[in-house]
């Protein structure tokens, strides 16, 4: 599997669920979907296999923003925390 989302419909909370792997050709893709939303979001990760920067740059910057991170790999989570102790990267 290269790239994957579904939607699942919560009650007060869309949820994507992203398989596969996110790099930067899906970044593009991944943030449109986001942008339609006018609900509650969360990005379910447990079916991620592999990210690149430019898609750990898009996930902190959604968490950031409001959006809920459900799942991440532990490396991930670490390199998304990175990403936000660097003064003027983001």
């Amino acid at each position: 599997m290269s790239f994957r989302i579904d939607r699942i419909n919560g009650k007060d909370l869309v949820v994507f669920l992203v398989s596969g792997k996110l790099t930067g050709e899906h970044v593009d893709t991944l943030r449109n979907v986001l942008r339609q939303e006018s609900r509650a979001l969360a990005i379910d990760l447990k079916n991620v296999s592999v990210v690149d920067r430019d898609a750990v740059q898009l996930l902190a910057l959604a968490e950031h923003s409001g959006t809920e991170l459900r799942n991440p790999p532990k490396y991930v989570r670490e390199w998304i925390n990175r990403e936000r102790a660097v003064p003027g990267e983001n």
